[in-house]
């Protein structure tokens, strides 16, 4: 083990190794780029002296080509993986509880359908009841949607919260964020000293959510459930809304550290509600503007060292979460060179397989392993604990203006108190539509635009300016979220994703040129991965249907199983999966089922949204359309969640998604099926068909739940019949026209 604190002192803050498989996978690599530079001469050498079938053979030269691309970029997440460790314990010896850092935390949502304003109190309630002094701690809760329902339900939390947090301290509690913590309870996973206490705080709690779910309904405010103030408040928004042409900007102090007290008299931390000003003329910039607000406005108001920025639904699961982060953002030695320190996202609820991989877990947890040895962890959207300097440029750069314009700059605005006439001025003035213009925000200050992934785009860029990164795993996870449970929810977010990741691949800041002149050529290479994501579907696509195509007509495209030209391709296929597999279950405890599910998603993910999103971007560049941001609904649909609990694949919506997947599966269901007559019934010769025939079986097992869908199931997440029928037409247009196209 090796120390990251300071050598000689006695309380260090962190630590970390160097994994133990680092060694092995280095050898590895040799040996399986040894297997990667056989597989193209004998490319070569075909394409050269015995192709019979010039199409068929360069769009598999293509295919390997990509996928030798992927992986070689793929070896910097295995160059140095390492772990580290915390010592919060120590954190206390070395800084005085007066001395920590402010926190300011951010919050965004932007749709009260699809994010239920009750969702984002329980994640501001989490995060405001940390194990950290309250009066260091400022909420932000961005609200894009401008919905007077959101405004409500967090007014309610800010009553609900002068209980809770003195509950909270009172029992000592690990979770606390409320929804979990009274379910919990229920069922009997939480002991509590008093049930007086408890049964206090669920009534409370239903009271609450019984307002907000009645406005919810309504949706609006009426005035008969607000009090004089509240309805002030409301009747100006009104009132707002109906003079202007455009959604203005609404602040509001909802709790105040300097003059708001919880139940037992101490002070509660800062809770403030912003919906930016926003026009039609102007574009917004969706979840990177508004982040951008944000920084302003709390510039403004609290203006605290570290920022954490948090999906809203992601509740706080570790309260020392601040304290372990600041071990290492407090580091004496690498403290102030860190941008940020990134917790991975973890979700509750989910399935024992992991159906859909939710959990990401290569790139969450994995990978940023990986990263994290060369010192350039990614952003991942929510759960970053972040150096607020690093959004004002690099850790050498002098103290820049981050108000151009602006009468005073950051330090000259006086903060003795947040709802002041002065400051809600000034907060108000950034947080205007027109403030960004002709400004560096979102290119050189604060998060940049450019990208749907505007974290994954930030941290990139913070790291091409000179910051490290840090990954933070620790055992107890410091936030857990929830996830789609619609198999069609999760391929859209996962295309939104891509989108956002082949933006930055062919920007000028496309990470094997910027990212390796301005870091390193493994930070290219892993990010340059990351960036070029959907390309995936390239070697998918190939390799799902044109041999499954060429083996229906006759067309051989691959070495007999006699033939020594056979074993790299049995070598690389088979040496990928095992290794993957062994990194997985080994290494990580990942269970076999979930890892097979892992790479089930990797096809289907390839077929749909990576294909999807790659088509999107090409044709957004030429001008016939461009990427829509789509929110991913957090409502939960009590059928989909039962099927979803029962492993039980849903693809119950007429979407362009499952037209792709049907056709795929069924070409490779017509493939296999005449591969296997041919063998029995025609005196096929199978080492000739072997690849072939193997690689449409491959397929097929892993749709085996998309025919289930098609032909047995009868519940309402069977595959739509429309979506069936195109699909078979497609099918026999594929299957006959493949023929003329081999010719």
């Amino acid at each position: 083990m090796e120390n990251r604190g300071e050598k000689n002192s006695v309380y260090p803050l962190n630590s970390y190794e160097v994994h133990p498989r680092t060694k092995p996978t280095r050898v590895f690599m040799f040996i399986y780029l040894c297997g990667i530079i056989a597989l193209f001469y004998h490319h070569l050498t075909t394409l050269i002296f015995h192709s019979n079938n010039l199409l068929p053979s360069i769009l598999l030269l293509i295919s390997d080509l990509v996928l030798s691309f992927m992986w070689i970029t793929s070896q910097a997440f295995r160059w140095r993986p390492i772990r580290r460790k915390v010592y919060p314990e120590n954190l206390s010896k070395l800084v005085k509880e007066e001395d920590l850092p402010a926190l300011d935390v951010f919050i965004c949502t932007a749709d009260p359908y699809k994010e239920p304003p009750m969702e984002v109190v329980n994640t501001a309630l989490s995060v405001l009841s940390f194990d950290y002094p309250p009066n260091k701690i400022s909420v932000y809760v961005s609200d894009d949607g401008g919905s007077q329902m959101t405004l409500f339900a967090l007014m309610q939390g800010a009553k609900f919260a002068k209980h809770w947090l003195p509950f909270c301290r009172k029992h000592n509690l690990s979770k606390r964020c409320p929804k979990v913590v009274l379910k919990q309870h229920d069922s009997a996973h939480l002991q509590l000293d008093s049930q007086e206490d408890f049964q206090k705080m669920k009534r409370l709690y239903e009271e609450m959510r019984r307002k907000v779910d009645q406005v919810m309904e309504q949706g609006y405010v009426d005035d008969d459930i607000v009090n004089e103030e509240e309805r002030q408040v409301f009747h100006k928004w009104r009132v707002n809304e109906f003079t202007r042409q455009h959604h203005p900007t609404v602040i509001q102090v909802l709790m105040e550290s300097s003059k708001d007290v919880d139940i037992s008299g101490i002070s509660l931390p800062n809770l403030i509600y912003l919906s930016r000003e926003k026009s039609k003329h102007i574009h917004h910039n969706f979840k990177a503007g508004a982040l951008n607000a944000l920084i302003r406005v709390s510039a403004v108001m609290s203006s605290a060292p570290v920022v954490l920025s948090l999906d809203c639904d992601m509740y706080c699961n570790n309260h020392q979460a601040p304290r372990l982060a600041l071990c290492h953002l407090l580091d004496p030695n690498e403290g102030s060179k860190t941008a940020f320190v990134q917790f991975p996202q973890r979700y509750r609820g989910i399935n024992p397989t992991d159906i859909y991989n939710n959990e990401v877990t290569r790139p969450f947890i994995i990978n940023p392993e990986g990263l994290d040895g060369i010192g350039t962890t990614n952003y991942v959207g929510t759960g970053p604990f972040i150096n607020r300097k690093a959004f004002y440029g690099g850790p050498t750069q002098p103290k820049v203006n981050i108000f151009p314009g602006f009468n005073k700059d950051e330090s000259g605005l006086e903060r003795k108190t947040i709802s002041s006439k002065l400051i809600l001025e000034a907060a108000n003035k950034v947080a205007d539509c027109n403030y960004e213009q002709g400004t560096n925000w979102g290119r050189t200050l604060g998060f940049r635009y450019g990208s749907l992934v505007e974290d994954f785009f930030t941290g990139y860029r913070m790291q091409c300016e000179g910051w490290r990164s840090i990954f933070c795993n620790p055992k107890t996870p410091a936030f857990l979220g929830d996830f789609p449970i619609s198999l069609n929810d999760s391929l859209i977010q996962v295309k939104r994703w891509s989108v956002g990741l082949i933006e930055v691949g062919f920007s000028k800041y496309c990470p094997f040129t910027f990212g390796t002149r301005n870091r390193s050529l493994l930070m290219g290479m892993a990010y340059g991965f990351y960036a070029f994501w959907p390309i995936w579907a390239i070697p998918i696509f190939i390799y799902g249907l044109l041999p499954q195509l060429c083996l229906i007509h006759d067309i051989y495209l691959f070495p007999k199983v006699s033939d020594q030209w056979f074993y790299p391709y049995a070598y690389l296929f088979s040496a990928t999966y095992i290794q993957d597999f062994i990194e997985s279950y080994y290494v990580y405890g990942i269970t076999f089922k979930k890892w097979w599910n892992e790479q089930r998603m990797w096809l289907i993910r390839g077929v749909t949204c990576y294909s999807f999103s790659f088509i999107e971007f090409i044709l957004s560049r030429i001008g016939i359309s461009t990427p829509n941001f789509n929110i991913t609904s957090k409502v939960i649909d009590n059928e989909q969640q039962k099927r979803y609990d029962q492993e039980i694949f849903d693809f119950g919506v007429e979407s362009p998604f499952f037209v792709a997947l049907s056709t795929f599966a069924l070409v490779n269901l017509v493939s296999f099926s005449f591969g296997i007559a041919k063998v029995i019934f025609m005196d096929g010769n199978l080492e000739e068909l072997f690849v072939q025939l193997f690689l449409s079986g491959f397929v097929l097992v892993n749709c085996l739940p998309i025919y289930e869908a098609m032909v047995l199931r009868k519940d309402g997440g069977r595959m739509p019949t429309k979506v069936t029928l195109i699909s078979l037409v497609i099918t026999l247009l594929l299957c006959y026209g493949a023929g003329f196209a081999m010719k």
